[in-house]
């Protein structure tokens, strides 16, 4: 059964898909009482769903006639989307950083939810048991080879 977080999402996402611009606007407060739910409800989603690293952009204005925009960033180039997403980790990346672009490969439809779960086995704080911020820096050294391999491996497509 899915949560509520995963039921804001799959509607929020679903609004952005059938807007021909990629995008939605909303009110906060008109969300959370459509699916029974605090604000903060709705904050947490779009804070930890639809984060640049996931590919969208969100922008807000606050005030009475405040609003939050979700824009879906859209794919120039697979290259120069893995391109950002090497950027995105930098010399040192938490787990979250690399879970996001997990999912945002597996949207775009780059890789398998196969192949999603071994990138993330491998770089899992359990298996780089390691203190911080070593265990940071080597899991953003091996992700960034992992998403290296991939960019080649698409370009030959």
């Amino acid at each position: 059964m899915k949560n509520i977080s995963d039921i804001i999402e799959g509607y929020l996402k679903e609004v952005i898909e059938l807007n021909d611009k990629g995008l939605v606007e909303i009110k906060r407060s008109e969300i959370a009482d459509m699916f029974q739910c605090v604000p903060s409800q709705i904050n947490y989603v779009i804070n930890t769903r639809f984060t640049e690293e996931r590919g969208y952009q969100v922008e807000s204005k606050r005030g009475g006639g405040g609003y939050i925009r979700i824009v879906r960033i859209e794919l120039t180039s697979i290259t120069d989307l893995i391109d950002e997403m090497i950027g995105q980790l930098g010399n040192a990346a938490p787990q979250q950083v690399t879970e996001d672009i997990v999912f945002r490969l597996i949207d775009e439809e780059l890789i398998t939810k196969k192949e999603a779960k071994l990138m993330l086995s491998a770089v899992d704080r359990n298996v780089l048991s390691l203190n911080l911020p070593l265990r940071d820096e080597i899991r953003a050294r091996i992700f960034r080879a992992m998403l290296t391999t991939l960019k080649f491996d698409m370009a030959r497509r």
